[in-house]
């Protein structure tokens, strides 16, 4: 069957069918959802349910598997594939972590908008999040296109933030939240990297390119600048540009991160939530700064 697409969304996002992921994918295949990716950054897929291995074997379909996350956290987790991260509140021995546990606080700083790996480079180009368990409420997940965000700033907002850099940082999030335990080789493992306010997606667009791992930006006091990634992240999150995804079972989500904001939304830290990460590397963002 060839891909097929219903909008979920008037600027962005679709509901995609016709592509069996638990089966290798052809080379027309992954033309047909690159395509796809290009207009729409977020692709839902329903109710196909895929093993750990299926999901690798799908992810490595769109290029190199980013693994330099799970290589950050140092701890043992349940996957066995380098590249799968676990997005759950479950530990190591099956059970579900208290508020206690490390883990939960990474959980709790993916509620902040932000692009997977942003905060290195290579950074990401697709991330695909698959369902295996869900609370009974809550643990939404929420995108925003920024391509979109982009094209509605005024005039004068273009002006100002052309040319400017900012730079990012994989332990600003988590130190926000008073996330402090990891130790200097961590700190160390993935250094700070800059990228322009507006970069230029490979498909054409524009992209407004904030989210919370941006710590400053470069030529201007902190205050000052941090108070201007806030107005655009403001900006860009704003309802009109926000698609919102209620997960079931079985469902994957494969979005952009070099179009997309995402975060995850509130739910009872008691009840069970099983996700399963994988992400592609950007090999265009290794030389575009």
């Amino acid at each position: 069957m060839a891909l097929a697409l219903t909008p979920l969304h008037p600027l962005f996002a679709a509901q995609a069918s016709g592509i069996d992921l638990s089966q290798p994918l052809s080379a027309a295949d992954v033309r047909a959802i690159d395509a796809a990716m290009d207009q729409y950054a977020v692709l839902v897929w329903r109710d196909q349910p895929l093993s750990e291995d299926q999901q690798v074997t799908m992810a490595q379909s769109f290029g190199t598997l980013d693994s330099a996350l799970k290589r950050l956290r140092g701890a043992p987790d349940r996957y066995r594939h380098e590249a799968t991260i676990d997005i759950s509140n479950v530990g190591i021995d099956g059970q579900v972590i208290d508020r206690a546990h490390a883990k939960t606080a990474s959980n709790i700083a993916n509620q902040l908008w932000h692009s997977d790996a942003s905060f290195q480079r290579p950074a990401a180009k697709y991330s695909m999040l698959h369902a295996v368990v869900c609370p009974a409420e809550g643990g939404d997940t929420e995108f925003c296109d920024l391509r979109a965000a982009y094209d509605a700033l005024d005039t004068s907002t273009r002006q100002r933030i052309a040319g400017l850099q900012s730079e990012h940082y994989v332990l600003h999030s988590r130190m926000l939240l008073g996330d402090t335990h990891y130790n200097d080789a961590q700190k160390q493992m993935l250094p700070p990297v800059t990228w322009p306010l507006v970069r230029q997606h490979p498909a054409g667009r524009n992209v407004l390119w904030v989210g919370v791992h941006a710590t400053h930006i470069l030529g201007k006091t902190i205050p000052e600048g941090r108070m201007l990634l806030l107005d655009l992240l403001e900006h860009a999150t704003q309802r009109e540009f926000v698609y919102r995804h209620r997960w079931c079972v079985g469902d994957t989500v494969m979005w952009d991160n070099r179009a997309t904001l995402h975060r995850g939304r509130h739910f009872d830290l008691s009840q069970r939530r099983e996700l399963r990460r994988t992400t592609t590397e950007d090999p265009d963002s290794v030389v575009a700064a």
